[in-house]
């Protein structure tokens, strides 16, 4: 049966942004658009909800809560005992996108992370320490004959956790599809966290948030989306993530096949460097919509839903056998029945996550149980629609208009 997220929508906002921005079918500066196809990360051998939300913790900075830190150590020590927990297809779970890219003169091609959470470009280089590199593309900028080295720039990003990465910044050219950016802050690094050591196909991070959180000291260094954003057809990136299937981002303009209906929009704050908005409401299945307002970023860097406690324990009382599990950090459910779709305001319109995709992973070798993929925010300081939120729909990131917008796709 085919599955749509539901967006009702109501009449644009005074700014009229629609009206303007370019669709394929009325672009003609090829040059001023691109769109990229993801791949799949084979790295990838099993979802683990606890890591998932860890993650999102160590991202942020946020200090996490005893418990998750305690099923994250339990992990550790069985992995050091076995090869994994729960065999599963990387082609089936869908925990991280990757896509190309090319740096310098002749071109060196590699898969990064596209994560619009964060706002820095940086890559594996041969400035690691060889036992750090386990199987990723470096870039070495020795090799690059546009490359110049940025003097007294570093740049560092810590974790949560105390760990970090860190490096060295050059300016080089940076080409996504057809789009191109000479002179691009390209942040060679010198050490990476385990965290992205321990993943062989993902040779680095290309940030899609604001420039004002760029890490690169002294001087903050712009992203590659805003130095092309005035050369692209609108100053706009969209985002179609699919479940178990590659997805793609398209740049500069917006492709009418890719969604259903109208695209509802709402304000984006982008004071703190994020795609900041907030949502007036949600509703558990076929309930009542409830006012309460959740401000939140759009992060495809994050992979869960975070909402905060009272929201997430309000869905979770409608879920058959639901329970905060102690040792798994988080809510988990028996895998059958499918919990009830969760259900969040877009103004004046609604997105609705299928409640299979509620299903995030089993914690059990026979799939009797499964991890929640929506989890509460606490000590993170706001809400987090990632991907789970992010791949019900085709979504815009505007910075013309400094608006979300979002609209209904087939599933």
């Amino acid at each position: 049966m085919l599955l749509l997220p539901t967006i009702l929508t109501a009449a644009l906002t005074a700014t009229g942004m629609a009206a303007v921005i370019p669709s394929r079918d009325d672009t003609t500066a090829n040059q001023g658009i691109a769109s990229l196809l993801q791949v799949r990360n084979p790295s990838f051998k099993f979802r683990h909800g606890p890591l998932a939300l860890a993650r999102a913790y160590r991202k942020f900075g946020a200090p996490m809560p005893e418990d998750l830190r305690a099923a994250i150590a339990r992990f550790r020590q069985n992995q050091k005992r076995t090869t994994g927990t729960i065999a599963t297809d990387p082609e089936k779970h869908d925990v991280e996108y990757l896509t190309p890219i090319s740096i310098g003169t002749p071109s060196q091609n590699l898969i990064v992370d596209f994560d619009s959470g964060s706002s820095d470009l940086w890559v594996f280089s041969t400035e690691m320490s060889t036992s750090d590199i386990k199987g990723q593309t470096v870039y070495d900028p020795n090799k690059s004959s546009t490359s110049e080295k940025l003097q007294g720039s570093t740049w560092e990003i810590t974790y949560g956790d105390g760990s970090s990465s860190s490096g060295d910044v050059y300016l080089d050219t940076v080409t996504i599809g057809n789009l191109t950016v000479p002179n691009q802050a390209v942040e060679a690094a010198k050490k990476v966290s385990a965290e992205f050591t321990d993943d062989s196909h993902n040779d680095g991070l290309l940030g899609l948030g604001f420039s004002g959180i760029n890490t690169v000291q002294p001087t903050p260094q712009n992203t590659f989306f805003d130095n092309i954003k005035g050369s692209l057809d609108a100053p706009l990136f969209t985002v179609d993530l699919k479940h178990g299937a590659p997805g793609s981002f398209n740049f500069g303009y917006i492709d009418p096949a890719a969604y259903i209906g109208n695209i509802t929009w709402t304000p984006v704050d982008s004071s703190q460097g994020f795609w900041a908005f907030t949502s007036p409401g949600y509703a558990i299945g076929t309930g009542a919509f409830r006012n309460h307002s959740m401000s939140g970023i759009a992060d495809t860097g994050t992979t869960l839903l975070l909402l905060p406690k009272s929201v997430v324990s309000a869905y979770y009382k409608e879920v058959q056998g639901a329970q905060y599990d102690s040792d798994q950090g988080g809510y988990v459910f028996p895998c059958n029945p499918t919990p009830p779709d969760f259900v969040f305001g877009i103004n004046n319109g609604i997105v609705t996550v299928p409640g299979d995709m509620v299903l995030y992973a089993p914690i059990d070798s026979d799939h009797q149980n499964c991890y929640g993929g929506i989890q509460k925010d606490t000590g993170i300081g706001f809400s987090i629609f990632g991907d789970v939120a992010l791949k019900t729909s085709f979504v815009v990131f505007d910075a013309g208009g400094l608006q979300l917008g979002w609209a209904a796709k087939n599933l």
